[in-house]
């Protein structure tokens, strides 16, 4: 039998939601939700907002004020133990007087991953943890990944035809798809901590690269090229104010001092490639939860093949391209259906005129 009530339920979910509020903000931190009740009586909530500001407890604490005494705190995320650029969360809940602490995760996070459970615990709260956790699980899916694996989260953004063509033969694609999906595309590119293309995208399309969403605050992600040779840097607009730039090059390129960028050698393949995994170990380092993948089919393709990609984001347009045009991905060298990439359906919606699938492939078992 759960050990969880209805009310436990319905007060996770509300700190859940509070949570994700923060998803422009606080990377590379996780976000956290709180929320502080008597029974189904909500007294204080919070959430964090950024990176070195107050952390979800602290705001829901404020909130609550003396009423946080003898109350159940509802957090989404195990609350930090350690010194940081903020005092120990839980130690501010044992300050305030709360009486149990409901966590849906324990966080991996090396200087917390247990110990703030146990300072709770030493204080005579209880602690229940586990409730909701997928869910929790889902919402930080990015920092989770950095701390676990050693490597961000990578979606990969495709907007292709409903017969799975990206562009013409000639390298012509505006518009496939409608005005409300590409508004989307900024949204989820204002989530991200990288935006990553190749030297062929910006070699043909010369493009920005920086998100625009239609309102809210964000932290401009980075902007990452992968050019081994540094071709590309005769295209200037990826450079461009707004948003921080870095182009990942093979050892033998020497970069020139170049306002607006960065440079950062990368170990290549023997087919004259940059190593897609030592790349991706490389934003980790530098706190990238999220990668969203804006690029043509080889380098598309080159991410899925090596199963470096945790889920595609596929935007289908309502029109057909025909066989001479270039295809979604490149390189998979898939001859028969045992070879064939499984994916599984996490969401399917509409944006405007266009169908926007979110695809997970089948880690196998």
């Amino acid at each position: 039998m759960s050990q969880f009530t209805a009310t436990d339920h319905l007060l996770m979910a509300r700190a859940l939601r509070l949570a994700e509020r923060a998803a422009w903000t606080t990377r590379p931190n996780p976000m956290v939700g709180c929320v502080i009740a008597h029974g189904g009586e909500v007294v204080g909530e919070g959430w964090h907002q950024q990176a070195g500001g107050p952390h979800a407890e602290v705001f829901a604490l404020r909130h609550a004020g003396a009423r946080a005494r003898g109350a159940t705190a509802y957090v989404t995320l195990e609350p930090c133990a350690h010194y940081g650029r903020t005092p120990p969360c839980a130690l501010a809940l044992i300050e305030a007087g709360v009486g149990r602490v409901v966590a849906a995760m324990a966080d991996p996070f090396p200087d917390v991953d247990g110990g703030g459970f146990a300072l709770l615990r030493q204080a005579g709260i209880t602690v229940d943890v586990g409730l909701m956790e997928a869910q929790a699980r889902q919402l930080n899916q990015g920092f989770l990944s950095r701390i676990e694996r050693g490597r961000p989260f990578v979606r990969v953004k495709l907007a292709g035809s409903l017969d799975g063509r990206t562009a013409m033969a000639n390298g012509e694609s505006k518009w496939i798809t409608g005005e409300a999906a590409r508004a989307d595309v900024q949204r989820w590119r204002a989530r991200a901590g990288a935006i990553l293309t190749g030297a062929a995208t910006v070699l043909a399309d010369d493009p920005q690269l920086t998100a625009r969403p239609d309102s809210g605050a964000f932290l401009p992600p980075l902007r990452v090229v992968l050019d081994a040779r540094l071709r590309t840097l005769g295209c200037e607009r990826v450079r461009s104010e707004g948003a921080p730039t870095l182009y990942v090059h093979g050892p033998a390129a020497i970069p020139p001092v170049l306002a607006g960028a960065e440079f950062l050698a990368c170990p290549v393949l023997a087919d004259g490639r940059l190593d897609l995994p030592a790349v991706l170990a490389e934003l980790a380092a530098r706190g990238i939860n999220e990668v969203h993948v804006e690029a043509g089919p080889t380098l598309c393709g080159a991410l899925v093949k090596a199963g470096l990609v945790d889920e595609l984001l596929l935007y289908v347009a309502p029109l057909l391209m025909g066989d001479a045009a270039r295809p979604l991905l490149a390189g998979l060298g898939i001859d028969n259906m045992a070879q064939a990439v499984p994916l599984e359906m996490g969401d399917a919606r509409m944006v405007g005129a266009d169908l926007r699938l979110q695809l997970r492939p089948v880690q196998p078992r």
